[in-house]
């Protein structure tokens, strides 16, 4: 392993912020509905995201916006895990890639739900969030993928039966990332007062506070008792599910 100092990988961070919170402001939604002669802020929940396209265009349609999404969250943590594996922080044991990996998703999602190319109104993230844990751990160790997966089931199940959208994806962004928290301590535990262990954490936490931010009105709805229910069944047959989620 390489040892960097900060002092000469800050300006790449900084890159790497613009970037990727460039490629978060690209709304896959957006585009759709206006190849479709319409404005995704006008249709449905008006919200420009997987769940509203499938509602308005189609499961399949929804489910390959879900996919860009996802894409758009996870590569380029991908990307940065290829660069910058072979680098540890110096003076210490701490792995660039692992604290890079979260901070470009971090500017993704950044971008995605408040997108300078949209006056600031983007999505609410979630399948970004996702896509960033699908990628970050399976890109280290194939065993990791059957986990991503089984995180990915247990998100569609809990949604197929409760028919609560909203939760159920704030519930699968909270799980992946203690199952990516967990495993971090469990590496770095000789070195949790460690700037940069402190930092990665941080991250993810505001990873999460993000994600539960942007649905802060589905929550209010939720508590309230006024929150409408996704029905998979009914996007499956082509009828209308949630106006909300």
């Amino acid at each position: 392993m390489k040892e960097i100092a900060f002092s000469d990988f800050w300006y790449w961070m900084l890159v790497m912020a613009i970037v990727c919170y460039l490629i978060g402001c690209i709304n896959i939604a957006v585009i759709i509905s206006k190849a479709r002669h319409k404005d995704v802020h006008k249709i449905g929940s008006g919200n420009p995201g997987a769940m509203n396209i499938s509602r308005e265009f189609g499961l399949k349609i929804g489910f390959l916006n879900f996919m860009f999404d996802v894409c758009k969250g996870g590569v380029p943590a991908l990307v940065t895990y290829f660069i910058c594996r072979g680098y540890v922080f110096e003076g210490t044991d701490i792995l660039v890639s692992d604290l890079t990996r979260y901070f470009c998703g971090m500017f993704v999602i950044l971008g995605h739900i408040w997108p300078v190319t949209m006056r600031f109104r983007g999505g609410k993230g979630i399948a970004c969030t996702l896509g960033l844990f699908a990628f970050c751990l399976p890109c280290e160790q194939a065993w990791f993928i059957p986990i991503a997966i089984g995180g990915y089931l247990f998100v569609l199940f809990y949604i197929a039966f409760t028919e609560w959208g909203s939760m159920g994806s704030l519930i699968g962004v909270t799980a992946f990332s203690l199952w990516q928290g967990m495993i971090f301590f469990l590496r770095y535990q000789q070195d949790l007062t460690s700037g940069w262990v402190v930092w990665l954490f941080m991250l993810l936490l505001m990873i999460n506070f993000l994600t539960w931010f942007a649905h802060r009105k589905n929550l209010v709805r939720l508590f309230a008792g006024e929150e409408h229910r996704t029905s998979v069944k009914k996007l499956y047959k082509g009828k209308r599910g949630t106006k909300n989620m």
